[in-house]
């Protein structure tokens, strides 16, 4: 089963194609992992995706629902997390959660939000307003936001970019704990060895089209076969950060 399947889609502003004929399918359950460099249509195609933009050209379908014909079910059936945290700075962190659970007919907003701090680390900070957090802390509160209830497919559109390495290696923990939930995570990325360590499968989008896709293993058969060299291997600077602070994630204060 397919949870997004886009046939031929196309989009431009006036002159600029941003994209020129797109076909994607995203399994149900997986996470699919959508590379690209700026300006290469990632946002735009997330963006039509999740009914924020209409297409031009072509059909998407998310869980079975045309997003042009029936934009309302496509809404239900998933989340969005854009790469700019859409939170409200006047509300504590758990007053967010509550307000949005409520929006979504949630029967306990006060546990639901409870749940969502306690499984993003944020349980302590719930009773702050989000002004107060660092930049990993409200980008775990702004994705527990998007889970609040509990849509089948998450849209997360460069969810990593600013974070320091801890918030980073938590935020892959998350996104993997969500595939392995059922949940499908469509990511959108420009960091290779993001795309690398979490995705089943991954498309390259370049110039408006999908130039490749497949998985890790796929793509790597398109190049020629590894050569064996014995080199010395250098610790990198996140090797070295890593093994200094730890790698299980920022304390909430920082």
């Amino acid at each position: 089963m397919q949870a997004i399947e886009v046939h031929g889609l196309r989009k431009s502003y006036k002159d600029l194609h941003v994209l020129r004929g797109v076909d994607l399918a995203v399994p149900a359950g997986s996470i699919y992992a959508l590379l690209g460099s700026n300006g290469a249509g990632k946002t735009t195609l997330v963006q039509i995706i999740s009914t924020l933009l209409s297409a031009d050209a072509g059909q998407v379908r998310v869980n079975g629902f045309d997003t042009a014909a029936q934009p309302r079910q496509v809404r239900e059936s998933l989340s969005l997390t854009g790469q700019f945290a859409a939170i409200d700075g006047v509300h504590t962190g758990r007053e967010n959660l509550i307000l949005l659970a409520r929006l979504r007919r949630d029967p306990d907003p006060e546990r639901a939000a409870d749940a969502l701090l306690e499984r993003f680390d944020l349980t302590e900070a719930g009773a702050r307003r989000p002004s107060t957090y660092s930049g990993g802390m409200r980008r775990r509160l702004d994705l527990a936001m998007g889970l609040v209830g509990g849509a089948p497919l998450v849209l997360l559109d460069e969810p990593t970019t600013g974070l320091d390495p801890q918030s980073r290696i938590q935020m892959w923990n998350i996104i993997r704990e969500l595939a392995a939930s059922g949940t499908t995570v469509l990511l959108t990325t420009q960091y290779l060895d993001e795309a690398e360590q979490l995705a089943d499968r991954i498309a390259i989008l370049h110039d408006g089209t999908i130039i490749q896709e497949g998985t890790l293993a796929d793509l790597r058969k398109l190049l020629p076969p590894a050569t064996i060299e014995h080199v010395l291997k250098e610790p990198t600077l996140e090797d070295i950060f890593l093994t200094f602070v730890g790698s299980a994630g920022a304390p909430e204060g920082a």
